[in-house]
């Protein structure tokens, strides 16, 4: 039986690794943590742990004792900010026997800093980037992208945090932020052409399985609605992405589809946050994650089932006895 841990259990990507995992065709004991002690954590786990905040001081500490306590073998991050520390920490981590799963300390690293992240890939000539830029004179920017155009934070992921920018005076109340915290792009493509491609990769340039799906947002920068989509039309750029970045497992590619072809928005070098759509038309990457690299078992494509998902509010039900629905 595989024991893994999965963090920020509370969330929708925490939550939906641990559905995934429990669909999997392999035997899991699944530990839940998350800083929330009132969260829906605990109706998808088999064991649940109260965490400290991962900025905290006792935060490595604590995880070095649950790992070793409830023997894991593998933990998977559920939001952010835990992949960063533990590809920080990661020598402490194997040090209980437990392996985090993480992409490449490379990649993760470029990935913290979508400024620097631009930076590499025009250095390398990157043919499906989005021009950006640090310029914080609105006349020209307004003449380089037009209005409106985006002012996306440098760190962070999803769409918080993006303003998008109409006129001077809207652009007035940011500019001193440019450079610091934020970068400027312009807006290409439409809402209706945004995509979610998922790939597990070698780690030398080469990618195992990838699904696809057309994909509207929410208020939380969440996928909200989903549609399974061909993706032939992406594999280009993710082909000459991989080439140059060599990710390794779960990584997520998110692109604008334009009429000159995809348009590279960010990468997520972990599993995101449509995990759960994914595993439900038959691409579960945290299975897959399990057997390569607890198994040595090198993922193959599966066969995707075509439809859509739509996301909802729900409820979980939990009695004084424990017991929940």
């Amino acid at each position: 039986m595989k024991r893994v841990m999965v963090s920020a259990a509370s969330g929708i990507v925490g939550y939906g690794i641990l559905r995934t995992l429990r669909q999997a065709n392999i035997q899991c004991f699944l530990l839940g943590t998350s800083i929330y002690d009132d969260s829906v954590a605990p109706a998808f786990c088999d064991a649940f742990e109260l965490a400290p905040p991962t900025s905290s001081e006792s935060y490595l500490a604590w995880l070095l004792d649950i790992l070793k306590k409830h023997r894991i073998d593998m933990l998977i991050p559920g939001m952010e900010a835990d992949m960063f520390f533990w590809s920080r920490h990661a020598q402490e981590i194997n040090g209980t026997s437990a392996l985090p799963l993480l992409n490449t300390p490379e990649l993760i690293s470029l990935c913290h800093d979508k400024w620097k992240f631009f930076q590499y890939l025009k250095s390398a000539g990157v043919s499906c980037l989005i021009d950006s830029t640090l310029e914080s004179d609105f006349n020209s920017l307004q003449k380089n992208f037009g209005t409106p155009f985006l002012l996306k934070p440098r760190t962070g992921y999803g769409s918080r945090g993006i303003v998008r920018v109409n006129d001077e005076r809207e652009f007035d109340g940011h500019q001193e932020k440019i450079g610091e915290t934020l970068m400027a792009q312009p807006i290409v493509g439409s809402d209706e052409q945004e995509y979610t491609v998922s790939s597990f990769c070698d780690g030398k340039g080469g990618i195992f399985a990838s699904m696809a799906m057309r994909r509207k947002l929410s208020r939380d920068g969440f996928t909200d609605r989903a549609e399974v989509s061909d993706a032939d039309v992406f594999f280009p750029a993710i082909h000459e992405l991989c080439k140059i970045l060599q990710p390794l497992g779960p990584t997520n590619f998110q692109f604008r589809l334009c009429p000159d072809g995809p348009k590279l928005l960010e990468i997520n070098p972990r599993i995101s946050s449509s995990t759960s759509i994914r595993a439900a038309f038959g691409f579960n990457e945290s299975e897959m994650a399990l057997r390569f690299f607890l198994d040595g078992e090198a993922p193959v494509q599966p066969v995707i089932r075509s439809g859509h998902a739509v996301r909802y509010t729900d409820e979980k039900i939990f009695y004084e006895n424990s017991i929940h629905i």
